[in-house]
């Protein structure tokens, strides 16, 4: 018999918003196969409320969930490049403690990564994705109300993987072989996830890797990620070209054909199959 792959590892960071945490991990039983793997990193961030709220969801979810809780906090980078780290060449999930996943997200964006050896990164839709934003590039809109529609809406989407200026921070499928070539991150020089991610996307490109969307997968977000003080500058010294690569990007918006057709999807596609599983 053939050797099954390895499945990949959802990893959260942690943070320090109950509510949003709350209804993250509500978010992710749903969407998520039941066994997959979960690892709830906390870099000394969650209060009382928060570590009630993580020991109730460990206790009922479907998902084999791990918690680990450092005692002092190293920063988020640090604390996350050790995660990964662990991880070894295991392919890894990273998801933000306060974003929404759509159904099947997961085994979309494993599908993505899949179909292309060359593939680094794939990042999902999101309402507050900036390059990978849907309905509109660059923009924050409101949390769809229907996420179980448009994911199905999305999964119709044709698989086509377009390029992305750099992964994105609401939730990015790592490739674990191409993160360990890379020299993973750095967090000698920033801050924040978000400048670290986009830091490790343009040295995955310079190696010869793709940073791509997942156009049949979405998850959903209230907040883009933001930098630290310094990050940006940091950005700014090690990638000159950096801010107007993206800046053209976002006024050139080469995935508006594709933002139009999932919008399309959206508003036409019909109820979910009756009874479906009953028939499979």
């Amino acid at each position: 018999m053939p050797a099954t792959a390895t499945p990949p590892v959802v990893v959260v960071p942690v943070g320090r918003d109950d509510e949003a945490l709350d209804a993250c991990l509500a978010a992710l039983d749903r969407a998520t196969a039941p066994g997959t793997p979960v690892w709830l990193a906390d870099d000394a961030q969650a209060g009382p409320r928060g570590y009630a709220i993580i020991e109730r969801w460990i206790a009922s979810t479907s998902l084999r969930a791990d918690y680990t809780r450092r005692q002092r906090s190293v920063g988020e980078v640090a604390h996350l490049d050790e995660v990964l780290s662990a991880c070894g060449d295991v392919d890894v999930a990273v998801l933000a403690p306060d974003a929404v996943p759509a159904p099947g997200w997961l085994s979309r964006l494993v599908a993505g990564l899949a179909s292309d050896g060359a593939i680094a990164t794939a990042t999902p839709w999101s309402n507050a994705g900036e390059a990978a934003a849907w309905p509109r590039i660059g923009e924050i809109d409101p949390v769809p109300v229907d996420l179980e529609r448009l994911a199905r809406a999305a999964a119709k989407m044709p698989a086509l993987h377009p390029e992305l200026p750099a992964a994105v921070t609401h939730a990015v499928l790592v490739r674990g072989a191409a993160r360990r070539r890379a020299g993973g991150l750095d967090a000698s020089s920033y801050g924040s996830w978000y400048a670290a991610l986009i830091d490790l996307s343009l040295r995955l490109s310079g190696l010869g890797w793709r940073n791509v969307l997942c156009d049949t997968a979405f998850v959903a977000r209230n907040s883009e990620g933001m930098p630290l003080d310094g990050d940006m500058d940091a950005l700014a010294a090690r990638w000159p070209d950096w801010h107007p690569r993206l800046a053209n990007y976002l006024m050139q918006d080469p995935l508006r054909a594709s933002r139009t057709q999932l919008s399309a999807l959206f508003e036409s596609i019909g109820p979910p199959e009756p009874q479906r599983d009953l028939f499979v």
